[in-house]
C-alpha cells in the first residue's frame, strides 16, 4: 500500500520554537509529540532569499527543489519546465489536495493540485479576513478582486484571485478546519494522498484567538541573547517593511511583547495541529501517513538589533524540520545539515515516485539511514546585498551595499547565536582567507556572477574593495 503525505507548512517560524528542541518558553505539545515519533534535522536551512518577501522563494524552491538562482521572477511563477512536486506525485496517482497560502502563481498551484479549498494566493493580509478560493477544477482562477493593500498607511490597491471570505475567522482555524475536511473526504477515495497545508501564521500581524493572546507573559519572556538596540553597522536593511514594525532603538519592553505574541501565534498552530493529527487518527490513516513539518524561514525580532528575515544570520535561514511516518526512526535527532529544498525529492523518494532531472535538493533518506552525509557546505546569498558560506562549524557573512562592506565570520559551533565576530582577530586570518576564496570559487559553481543580484552584489565588493 502507498503511503499518504502530509506536509504542514508555517510561515516565519523560526528553528528554535519547538519546546523539545530545547525551548522552555514556549508550550508545543503536538510539535513534541511529532519529534518524539519521528526524525528532527536540527541543521535544515534555506540559502537565503531574492526578495524582501522571503517566503516566495523559499517556497518556490520547496515545491520544485530548484535552487534560488534558477527561479522565474523571484519565485512568484514556477515556469512550465520545471517539475512541481504535487504534479509529480500525480503521475504516481496521488489525489494531491492544496489547503492556505500558495505565493507562486495561480498556474503553479493549478500544475501541483487535483483538489483543495480555502486557497490564498499571495504573501500575508489579516488573519481574520483572508481572501481566498474554493478550489477550481478548471484552474484558471479568473475572480479577481481589489483590495486596499494597507488601508491604514496608503490608497495604494492591488488585484489578487478571491472568491469568499469568511469574516472574524483565524487563518490558522480556516486553514485548520479545511484540511480536517479533507481528511474526512480522502479517507472515502482509494488514492493515496498528498495533503499540503500551509499556514499564514506565525507571519505578522500578529493577532490570535482570545485563548492564546494572555498565553505568554511578555514580563517574564527572555530576550534573546543575542539581542540589540539596533545593527552594529547599516546594510540598506532599514527600508524593509518588516524592519519598520518596532522603533529604533528596540525598546526591550516591546520586542519580549513581540515574541510573547509570537509564541501564541506558534501555540495556536500547534493546538491546530494536533486536531489534525486527531482526524488522521479517526479515519484510520495516521499510521500510513508521512508527516512532515516545516517554516518557511525564520525571523529575527530583536535578534542582532533586526525585525525581520532579510539576512543571513542564523535566526533568519535557519527552520524547522521534522518527519515522522511509517519505516522511520522514533526520536532521532540528525546534526547533518539539510537544505528545504530536498523535502521535495525526500517525499519523492519516500512513495516511490520517479525523481526528475535537474533537482538541486537531494533526498534525505539515506541521511537518515546514516548511508549518507548531510551538506558539508551552503552557499548563502540574499539579494545584492550580502554573500555567505557555511562550511563545517564556521559561517562567513559578507555584505557590500551603498553603506560599505562589511565582514562576519563565526563560529556556530560554539557561538550559536553570533555574537562574536571572529574576522576581526588575528588568530582566526587564515580560516577566514580561506572562507573567503572559497566563497568566491562557489560563486562561481553556483552561477552567481551571472545572475543579476550576484552580478550586482560583486560588483560593488569589487568597487569597494579598490576604493
Amino acid at each position: 500500500m502507498k503511503k499518504n503525505v502530509l506536509f504542514l507548512l508555517a510561515d516565519d517560524q523560526r528553528f528554535d520554537t519547538i519546546h523539545a528542541l530545547g525551548n522552555p518558553d514556549i508550550q508545543t505539545p503536538n510539535l513534541d509529540r511529532l519529534v518524539a515519533e519521528g526524525v528532527t534535522f536540527e541543521n535544515a536551512y534555506i540559502p537565503g532569499g531574492t526578495s524582501g518577501a522571503v517566503c516566495m522563494p523559499s517556497r518556490a524552491m520547496m515545491q520544485t527543489s530548484k535552487h534560488l538562482f534558477d527561479l522565474q521572477d523571484l519565485g512568484a511563477v514556477i515556469p512550465d519546465e520545471h517539475a512541481i512536486l504535487g504534479e509529480e506525485l500525480q503521475k504516481n496517482n496521488y489525489h494531491t489536495v492544496g489547503i492556505g497560502k500558495w505565493h507562486n502563481g495561480t498556474k503553479g498551484y493549478g500544475r501541483a493540485f487535483s483538489d483543495g479549498g480555502e486557497i490564498f494566493f499571495g504573501g500575508m493580509w489579516d488573519h481574520w479576513n483572508v481572501p481566498v478560493n474554493e478550489f477550481d477544477p478548471a484552474k484558471e482562477y479568473r475572480d479577481w478582486r481589489t483590495f486596499t493593500q494597507d488601508p491604514f498607511s496608503t490608497n495604494h490597491t492591488i488585484q489578487m484571485p478571491a472568491d469568499h471570505l469568511t469574516m472574524g475567522k483565524h487563518s490558522t482555524d480556516l486553514f485548520a478546519d479545511k484540511l480536517i475536511e479533507k481528511i474526512h473526504d480522502v479517507a472515502t477515495i482509494e488514492q493515496p494522498f498528498f495533503l499540503y497545508g500551509a499556514f499564514l501564521a506565525p507571519h505578522d500581524p500578529r493577532t490570535m484567538p482570545e485563548a492564546y493572546k494572555n498565553m505568554y507573559d511578555p514580563a517574564k519572556i527572555p530576550l534573546p541573547e543575542n539581542f540589540l538596540p539596533e545593527h552594529p553597522f547599516e546594510f540598506d536593511v532599514k527600508r524593509e517593511r518588516d524592519e519598520s514594525l518596532e522603533a529604533y532603538p528596540r525598546p526591550e519592553s516591546r520586542v519580549r511583547q513581540h515574541i510573547a505574541d509570537y509564541y501564541a501565534m506558534i501555540s495556536h498552530i500547534d493546538a491546530r495541529i494536533g486536531t489534525i493529527l486527531d482526524a488522521l487518527e479517526e479515519t484510520g490513516q495516521l499510521e500510513n501517513t508521512l508527516i512532515i513539518f516545516s517554516g518557511d524561514n525564520g525571523i529575527s525580532i530583536g535578534q542582532h538589533g533586526l525585525m525581520g528575515k532579510q539576512n543571513l544570520y542564523e535566526h533568519s535561514i535557519h527552520v524547522p524540520l521534522v518527519i515522522a511516518g511509517p519505516g522511520l526512526p522514533k526520536g532521532k535527532r540528525v546534526t547533518q545539515r539539510a537544505l528545504l529544498l530536498d523535502i521535495m525529492p525526500t517525499i519523492l523518494d519516500y512513495t516511490d515516485t520517479p525523481i526528475p532531472e535537474g533537482l538541486f535538493g537531494q533526498s534525505l533518506l539515506p541521511v537518515i539511514a546514516d548511508e549518507k552525509p548531510g551538506r558539508e557546505m551552503i552557499y548563502l546569498s540574499f539579494t545584492q546585498r550580502i554573500r555567505g558560506l557555511l562550511q563545517g562549524d564556521y559561517k562567513l557573512i559578507e555584505y557590500a551595499t551603498d553603506f560599505g562592506a562589511h565582514t562576519q565570520l563565526f563560529n556556530i559551533k560554539e557561538d550559536p547565536k553570533e555574537m562574536v565576530n571572529l574576522a576581526e582577530d588575528p588568530a582566526f586570518a587564515e580560516k577566514l582567507a580561506t572562507m573567503q576564496a572559497t566563497l568566491v570559487q562557489q560563486a562561481e559553481v553556483m552561477g552567481d556572477f551571472e545572475f543579476p543580484q550576484g552580478k550586482e552584489y560583486w560588483e560593488k565588493k569589487a568597487e569597494l574593495a579598490g576604493k
